[in-house]
């Protein structure tokens, strides 16, 4: 009996001590875009201190297709060992169930880990654009309903939601002319195909630096760190707020002690100014959470995307 005790003794060691050794391998972060965006620079940042802290790698694999969704489907249905996590917009699980169809539940089927990072989007004109406010070029479109357009990343896209959140706010009738991501959608802004884009700091920075484009107002209930001198579009109209939200998610019954132990990590790089400008310097705020308070902002962003979603009638087929 003794013998058999110290044996279920010595395996219950034995698996507390493999559990506590997580990672013992790579562990895979899956991006659902093509590199090179924001989602995949925000990832590669946060992958490059989860595997100093780690010291394993942890490898940013790129899996685009149906609008990151795939990629999405996939991490819904991974083994919950930690060996695969997935950087992504959060939109990309909260709003995806309500304008496609999907084969996930954004509550059920993934265990939040930690914001890494927000960015509001950016009113975008050409610098040409006879507007150079919020306010003058709501009464220029008004002036020609249905005449004028705008492009997005995509039917259902963050982009394409943020600038129909905010033309239904405005009272405008604009064309949407949807594009396979925001770089072709961007040469057809300069080449003046289409009038408004709305995209984040990281997308639009180097076109405004440049002096190629105006910027007019930014999505956020606040003002950014990176244009404190833009205004909301809240100051001006009434407005709901729209944030790309970055964060880390794992898949359903992940064991507790590797998602606290990755957020731990996420949050003490946000603290450190290092990593905090890092993120600052491509157009993004860091953001210090919890794996709780992450789940409950999943939570209320779904509801609050299934009745704009409905309102605004989006649904890609």
């Amino acid at each position: 009996m003794r013998s058999i005790a110290t044996a279920a003794l010595a395996a219950a060691l034995c698996a507390s001590t493999a559990q506590a050794a997580w990672p013992e391998r790579p562990v895979q972060v899956v991006v659902p875009f093509a590199p090179g965006g924001i989602t995949d620079v925000v990832a590669r940042i946060a992958a490059e201190r989860l595997q100093t802290a780690f010291k394993q790698p942890f490898v940013v694999e790129n899996d685009p297709g149906a609008a990151g969704i795939l990629a999405a489907q996939r991490l819904a249905r991974a083994k919950p060992d930690g060996y695969m996590l997935m950087s992504c917009p959060v939109s990309q699980i909260t709003i995806a169930p309500f304008t496609h169809k999907v084969e996930f539940d954004p509550i059920k089927d993934f265990t939040p880990i930690a914001i890494l990072a927000t960015s509001p989007f950016v009113v975008t004109v050409r610098a040409d654009f006879p507007a150079n406010t919020l306010g003058e070029f709501v009464r220029y479109v008004k002036s020609k309903p249905g005449e004028l357009t705008y492009g997005s990343a995509g039917p259902g896209s963050l982009s394409h939601i943020a600038a129909a959140v905010f033309l239904k706010s405005a009272g405008l009738d604009m064309i949407h002319v949807p594009y396979k991501g925001l770089a072709p959608a961007f040469t057809d802004l300069l080449a003046g195909h289409i009038h408004l884009l709305m995209a984040t700091p990281v997308e639009t920075k180097a076109y405004f630096t440049s002096g190629q484009v105006k910027f007019l107002a930014i999505s956020s209930a606040q003002r950014s760190q990176q244009f404190p001198d833009l205004p909301t579009i809240g100051e001006t109209l009434d407005s709901p707020p729209v944030v790309t939200i970055h964060g880390l998610l794992a898949p359903a019954g992940t064991p507790r002690d590797i998602v606290e132990a990755v957020a731990r990590e996420v949050a003490a790089a946000e603290n450190t100014p290092a990593f905090r400008e890092r993120l600052e310097k491509i157009g993004v705020e860091p953001a210090v959470n919890t794996p709780a308070e992450f789940a409950a902002i999943i939570a209320a962003e779904t509801a609050r995307w299934r009745d704009v979603v409905r309102d605004l009638g989006i649904y890609v087929h």
